[in-house]
């Protein structure tokens, strides 16, 4: 779960800012389909990854992970999901 909301919010800043895959994965240093899988929540990036996706979107690392928490707290709440 929280896999797919990391991808989601990291797609939205990556549309936001009006690039493609393509782009941040170069800008991140990584591979265009290594970041279509975390996009789509299939794989999960190591905290290097985060700050060099972070660092690529111009965005603080704690600030995405903030979101993720913010959204992974509602679905549960919305849901009554576990910790799992």
């Amino acid at each position: 779960m929280i896999e797919n909301i990391f991808g989601e919010i990291l797609r939205n800043h990556r549309k936001n800012r009006k690039l493609s895959q393509e782009d941040l994965a170069l800008n991140a240093d990584i591979d265009r389909s290594f970041l279509s899988e975390v996009e789509r929540g299939i794989r999960k990036p190591t905290i290097n990854t985060v700050f060099a996706l972070c660092y690529a979107l111009q965005i603080k690392p704690s600030d995405l992970i903030r979101e993720v928490e913010e959204e992974y707290e509602h679905n549960r709440e919305t849901h009554h999901l576990s910790d799992d």
